[in-house]
């Protein structure tokens, strides 16, 4: 999480970017260096519910494990850990409340005039839902800490505008709008670092093209988590963003195997904050059921670890149920997919390992994470970063200070030397090839030694003759 940290020092502005690019084209990019004193101003915005809430379908609940819940194999890991003592913030539409999460805690609503435990969109239950829902008899469904609490804060809603404001229309002629940015994303980051989240989950991302820049108003987003992972020791865990939505309409270059040591700073097509804030964030990119990174998860040199990011199912907002369908504000069905839900298998993974080693701090447990990962073939790349999570070994492997994993298979060990090769004997082969050489010369020498007998008994014979 370090790899730009001697950048941020020579950043003069939130994007540097070429003046003659236009949008579209890569460009270096770095944030401003960031005040931690610097607080959002008190939103006034007065806000009206336009559209209606969304639904979600119902599905029944079975004995069957869901599948990327299986792949991560949470079960292995709550004989060790089950995420206890730990407070998971999560920022985002709300959260609704549901019997399997019965220690939902209101943080608040920064929205409009509710609660956070109003979640009028179902993306906010959705992701607490996979990082705490409570294990009940005859459901394979659980959260990956189930013993976590959850801690609801309202900063975004698609069914509320701000008051007077025109909507925008889209494509199809269909009413859009929606509230919440990245100032209220900080306050929220800030009231769940004070209100004693020990993790923030954030599946949310606002995206620009780097020739558009993030904005100025990003400046408190970078300040908050900031504040959050270091002044107040929390992890902070972002959703990398999903490309080709209405934001991230452009995916970030892959990483060039004819450059090797290329900076892929230099290369940046599209932002995504709050991930690129590399050294206060563990971004999550998403992964297929295959394991290869997912096309729709937004690529970039922030990225730190994957998780399964399609196929989910998790709390239905509005039952006692589950799902894995969603219905837009149109009524179109939408699967549960998107970097926003694999970022709250890694929260989950955060809370496992801090309620194991509650020692630890927010950069310690970063650490143990990405170390634990499974790899890509070349190392980091910035589709999935360090690889994909591996909550067991997060919990139980051996981490040393410098990040690099080993288990038992793999631990160094001290063994005698071998003893020296004894020479072998070559006697009985000498004394063959002795015996055999001495007795070809003999035999060359009794052969030469019959040429002057040969001659004589010639010339006796040639007399007589």
């Amino acid at each position: 999480m370090t790899r730009r940290l001697s950048r941020l020092v020579l950043a003069t502005a939130v994007v540097a970017l070429t003046a003659s690019l236009g949008e579209g084209n890569a460009v270096a990019v770095v944030p401003a260096p960031i005040d931690v004193g610097l607080v959002p101003p008190k939103d006034s915005t007065k806000v009206e519910k336009r559209r209606p809430c969304k639904d979600a379908v119902r599905v029944p609940d079975g004995p069957d494990v869901p599948l990327a819940q299986r792949d991560l194999d949470f079960r292995s890991v709550w004989p060790i850990s089950r995420g206890a003592g730990q407070t998971v913030a999560v920022i985002d539409t709300g959260v609704a409340r549901h019997p399997r999460l019965p220690d939902l805690v209101d943080g608040g609503d920064l929205v409009g005039t509710e609660t956070g435990t109003t979640d009028c969109d179902a993306h906010g239950t959705l992701v607490a839902g996979l990082i705490a829902a409570r294990q009940v008899p005859g459901s394979g469904f659980s959260g990956g800490a189930p013993d976590a609490r959850i801690l609801a804060i309202r900063q975004s809603s698609s069914a509320y505008s701000p008051a007077g404001q025109t909507d925008q229309v889209d494509n199809a002629g269909n009413s859009v709008g929606g509230y919440g940015n990245v100032a209220t994303m900080a306050a929220a980051i800030r009231r769940a670092a004070d209100m004693g989240a020990t993790v923030i989950n954030i599946s949310e991302v606002a995206c620009k093209t780097a020739a558009e820049g993030i904005g100025s108003g990003d400046r408190y987003l970078g300040a908050a988590v900031k504040y959050a992972a270091t002044v107040k020791n929390v992890v902070v865990v972002a959703a990398a963003g999903n490309f080709g939505s209405a934001e991230c309409k452009i995916q970030n270059p892959a990483a060039d195997p004819l450059r090797p040591g290329a900076d892929l700073w230099d290369s940046v097509s599209t932002i995504a904050s709050p991930a690129w804030y590399d050294d206060y964030v563990l971004t999550v990119g998403s992964v297929a059921p295959d394991g290869t990174a997912s096309e729709f998860s937004l690529a970039g040199p922030w990225v730190d670890v994957a998780a399964p990011g399609s196929g989910l199912t998790s709390l239905h907002p509005t039952t006692g149920d589950l799902t894995n369908t969603v219905y837009s504000a149109q009524g179109s069905a939408e699967p549960v997919n998107g970097t926003s839900f694999a970022a709250p298998y890694v929260s989950a993974t955060v809370a496992l390992v801090r309620s194991r080693f509650p020692q630890l701090s927010a950069q310690q447990v970063v650490a143990r994470i990405e170390a634990t990962a499974h790899a890509p073939a070349e190392g980091w790349n910035p589709a999935v970063g360090h690889g994909v999570i591996d909550p067991l070994a997060a919990v139980s492997a051996d981490v040393p200070p410098g990040g690099a994993a080993t288990d038992g298979s793999a631990r160094s060990v001290s063994i005698e030397a071998l003893p020296a090769v004894a020479q072998p004997d070559h006697r009985p082969r000498d004394f063959a090839l002795a015996a055999v050489g001495t007795l070809a010369a003999l035999l060359i020498l009794g052969v030469l030694a019959s040429f002057p007998l040969r001659r004589k008994s010639q010339s006796a014979t040639q007399r007589r003759n």
